[in-house]
Order: structure tokens, then C-alpha cells, then sequence
């Protein structure tokens, strides 16, 4: 063996049962273990420098993590300002719904004989069951809340945060989207017509041809504006999907109009996906960096798992390891109620990139 080589430096360290111990001190003794273990005891980590750094924090949700579960882990983020902005698909969000109205998701089996569900309207999420009856009444449920507002567009944040509004004062249950309307944290869903909370507004516009008008172009000057705003930004990604590509390409806009952006300073991605098949949602942070969506000396992590594994285990640990950094931290403070969205008092067009003075 060579002596004093740079690559025998850091032995692995045999991970040791030890009664009693709370999840945070399994993910530190994590760190030295080996594969995706220790990946996502470094996303800890990478996520509390993401704190206590003076940066705009963006979270991309995809797959069907509501349907999974995970839709209070995700309102908890948002609740304590973890984050400082989502990214979902309108799946995540629209399962969120679903329960927040008092609705269920169902043990299943991915097993089952599905001629037999589709006869008995049950709606299968692999192993999760739901019924195609109560989601049928949340589309008209949807629809109605659409056809209370205004006729005009929306971009989807200013629709999701009146959405989330209107949800919590029906229900004054926790979710998603009422963490969101609560804490003042504005939602992003760029795919919104790829799901039923399209498919409700669908049905709004059936019925009066002005409604339902979401304006998702307005969504990327938003974000862009967002960044230009505050160029110091990190991502942190669970699934790909719509949101990840969303996220970056705020970047990416935002550096064709303010050559101070150059790229997210951190980023965290926990994913299934694979990059040797090509598709966005499994490449890898390093491709990113080509595209100038991240920055070429960017702390970041990949940890090729199942969300619902990883983030029960990293959000537990971030709640006790990273408590300081949260009553340190001063989130930015949005105002979403307008057609505009005002980021610390100052509003932020959604219809004119701000250019670098």
C-alpha cells in the first residue's frame, strides 16, 4: 500500500446497532458508510449549508408522493421554511387535496386483478387504492372553486395559493396546499392541465368557456424573476419529473438576462431514475452543470432511492440537526394574495424579465 496516498485518507467506519439512539445519530454515523447510505447522510448535511447560506431554496416534488404518504413530510417542510419555494406536479398537489377534504388512500396490493377494481371504481397507485367516485367529486368540487374566481389568468402559483386558501377555509385541515397559503410559500405547477387539477378547471371552463384560464408561461418570468432577484439559489429535487427540468430552467432564463446567476450553489436530488436512458429525470447533477443549470463548484448530492424511504429518515434527522439553522434563518418573505407576486415588499412581474442594471 502506498504510504501517505490522498485516496487512503478516510476509512469506512462499520455502522453499529446502538439502543436508543434517535435517527439524526444514525444518519451522522451514516457518513461513513459506503453506496447510497452514505449519500443521504450527505444530503443532510448539503441541506443545513443550504440553510445557513444566504440562498433562495426551490423543492421540486414529483411521482405520486401524496398518494405514497409523504404529503405531511412535504407540508412540514413548507409549515417551518425549510424551503422557500415548491415545484410539484398537479398529482402531488391533487391527491394532497383529496385527503386534506377528508378522503382516503387505501393499503393495496400491486397484485390485485384490476378488471375487478375498475368495476368496483377503484383507482390503483401501484400498491395505494383510491376511489374514482370521491375523485370524480373533487374535479366538481374544483370546478366550482374555479368558477368562483375572476375571469382572467392566473399564473399556476396565484391559482394555487387561492386554491389553497379556499381549501383551508373549508376544511382547516394540514396539507400541502394549505402549509403553503399558510406559511406564504409559493407553488409552481407547470404541468398543471396533466392532472385532475386541470382536469376540474376543465370542467369549469365546460360550463363557462372565460374560466379556467391558467397562464403557465407567466410561471417561468415568475421564477426567472425570482432568481434575477436573488441569484444565489439551491435545488433540492425528489422524483425528476416536470419539476426538476422547472427548476432549472429558472436558472438557466434567469442567466440570459443577469449574467450574475451562473447556476444553483447547492443542490440535492433523490431519485429512481437512471441517466443512461437519457431522460431528465434521471440525469445526473453533473450533466446539469453543462447546461449552466448549476454551478460548476455547486455542493450537491444524487441518492438513488425511493423517496418514500429517504425522506422519512433525512426530514426526521433535519429536524433535530438543523433546528438551529432554522431559528437562525431569515426566509424570504413572500406576498402571494395579488396577480403579482411581491418578494419582500417589492412586486415581481410575470409578464418582463428584470434586466441586470
Amino acid at each position: 500500500m502506498p504510504e501517505n496516498s490522498r485516496f487512503l485518507r478516510v476509512p469506512v467506519e462499520p455502522f453499529e446497532i446502538k439502543e436508543g439512539r434517535g435517527v439524526d445519530d444514525v444518519l451522522s454515523r451514516m457518513e461513513r458508510v459506503s453506496f447510497q447510505g452514505r449519500s443521504l447522510a450527505t444530503a443532510r448535511s448539503i441541506w443545513v449549508k443550504m440553510l445557513n447560506a444566504e440562498c433562495t431554496i426551490f423543492l421540486g416534488v414529483a411521482g405520486a408522493l401524496s398518494a405514497g404518504g409523504m404529503r405531511l413530510v412535504i407540508a412540514h417542510l413548507l409549515e417551518h421554511r425549510y424551503v422557500d419555494c415548491l415545484v410539484s406536479t398537479g398529482a402531488n398537489l391533487y391527491h394532497d387535496l383529496h385527503e386534506t377534504r377528508g378522503r382516503r388512500h387505501f393499503v393495496g396490493s400491486p397484485r390485485e386483478n384490476d378488471a375487478a377494481l375498475q368495476a368496483e371504481r377503484i383507482d390503483r397507485v401501484y400498491d395505494t387504492y383510491a376511489s374514482e367516485d370521491e375523485f370524480c367529486e373533487n374535479d366538481e368540487w374544483i370546478a366550482e372553486f374555479v368558477l368562483t374566481l375572476e375571469r382572467r389568468p392566473y399564473t399556476s402559483r396565484e391559482f394555487l395559493y387561492r386554491l389553497g386558501e379556499h381549501l383551508w377555509q373549508a376544511t382547516g385541515r394540514d396539507g400541502i396546499l394549505t402549509a403553503a397559503y399558510r406559511a406564504n410559500v409559493p407553488i409552481f405547477c407547470p404541468a398543471i392541465a396533466d392532472s385532475s387539477i386541470g382536469m376540474g378547471a376543465s370542467q369549469a371552463r365546460h360550463r363557462d368557456p372565460s374560466a379556467g384560464q391558467i397562464d403557465v408561461i407567466g410561471d417561468i418570468i415568475e421564477s426567472a424573476n425570482l432568481v434575477i432577484r436573488r441569484p444565489r439559489t439551491a435545488s433540492i429535487v425528489f422524483g425528476g419529473g416536470t419539476p426538476k427540468n422547472f427548476i432549472n430552467q429558472a436558472s438557466v432564463q434567469a442567466e440570459f438576462y443577469d449574467d450574475r446567476v451562473g447556476g444553483h450553489r447547492y443542490a440535492i436530488q433523490i431519485v429512481t431514475d437512471v441517466p443512461h436512458f437519457g431522460g431528465a429525470s434521471g440525469s445526473s447533477l453533473e450533466e446539469a452543470q453543462s447546461w449552466g443549470k448549476l454551478a460548476t463548484d455547486a455542493e450537491q448530492v444524487t441518492v438513488h432511492a425511493d423517496a418514500t424511504i429517504a425522506l422519512p429518515v433525512l426530514v426526521s434527522a433535519l429536524s433535530s440537526s438543523a433546528r438551529e439553522a432554522l431559528a437562525a434563518r431569515k426566509p424570504l418573505r413572500f406576498d402571494l394574495a395579488g396577480p403579482l407576486m411581491a418578494v419582500e415588499g417589492q412586486p415581481l412581474s410575470n409578464a418582463r424579465f428584470e434586466a441586470r442594471e
